[in-house]
């Protein structure tokens, strides 16, 4: 893929990722079914089946030869990451736009053969848009984010951490999780696992970590935290398998290391 063509299928991505934040905020006036698929707590709408559909229509018919793998099913059964594969998730943090209607992303990675080549995570209520393109930086709004400060110390950190996991699991043991909570500056739970990567790249937070998160919710993070300096991975130090469920930690490569080794469960 040549700069030409990297650029052509970037403006694309944000010209679509842009007019499905406008439709998505005009359905919020309206009625929409709220279904369950794994358990209650588990979330889809007829909103987030819609967005989905708009990407894949659009893609489809833009570049028949890309593939799509997206959280409600609607794109194509990927198998693999040969090629180029968009990653999509059509609304990270349903429950809070069933229940807010705010704090909600919509998140689209692109990947080929593997590789992160650009990603956008676009904060619908707020009109935020981060984007990264691999070796290029990373933005928010047009202006670049600096680097992360190597300098930070875990006790001086502000963790993101779903409250789910802070009580004892098979990753953390009981002593281990409250340990890190009394160690970090502080918590804090956002609701939207591609916003929380986002805020990461910010450096507003200075990690992010929990124990399940699927391809579509990470994919657009990861590389706009590797474009600040930081680190993304299994939360026992291990590389992603970006075509399965995973553990994950992202956060400032100062502080990784020490919470990877100190506070969690191995096998």
């Amino acid at each position: 893929m040549d700069s030409v063509e990297k650029q052509q299928i970037f403006d694309h991505a944000k010209e679509w990722t842009l007019e499905a934040g406008e439709r998505i905020k005009a359905q919020l006036d309206k009625p929409f079914k709220v279904n369950t698929k794994k358990d209650r707590k588990d979330l889809v709408t007829e909103v987030d089946e819609d967005t989905e559909r708009f990407f894949a229509e659009r893609i489809r018919s833009t570049y028949p030869n890309h593939q799509v793998l997206g959280e409600e099913g609607l794109g194509d059964n990927v198998t693999s990451l040969d090629g180029i594969v968009w990653i999509i998730d059509p609304i990270d943090g349903t429950m809070n736009f069933v229940h807010q209607q705010r704090h909600f992303a919509i998140s689209v990675g692109l990947y080929k053969d593997g590789e992160g080549i650009f990603g956008l995570i676009y904060n619908v209520m707020t009109d935020d848009l981060y984007v990264a393109k691999r070796g290029e930086g990373a933005h928010k709004n047009g202006v670049l984010l600096p680097k992360l400060d190597q300098s930070r110390k875990l006790e001086d950190s502000l963790l993101a951490l779903n409250h789910y996991w802070s009580i004892p699991n098979r990753r953390f043991d009981e002593k281990g999780i409250h340990e890190l909570v009394r160690k970090v500056r502080g918590t804090r739970t956002f609701g939207s696992a591609a916003l929380e990567f986002a805020f990461v790249a910010e450096g507003i937070i200075d990690g992010y970590m929990t124990m399940r998160l699927a391809p579509w919710d990470i994919a657009a993070g990861i590389i706009l935290v590797n474009e600040v300096g930081g680190v993304t991975s299994r939360v026992d130090g291990s590389p992603l398998n970006m075509l399965k469920e995973n553990s994950v930690i992202t956060c400032n490569s100062a502080i990784q290391e020490e919470i990877v080794n100190n506070y969690i469960r191995k096998k």
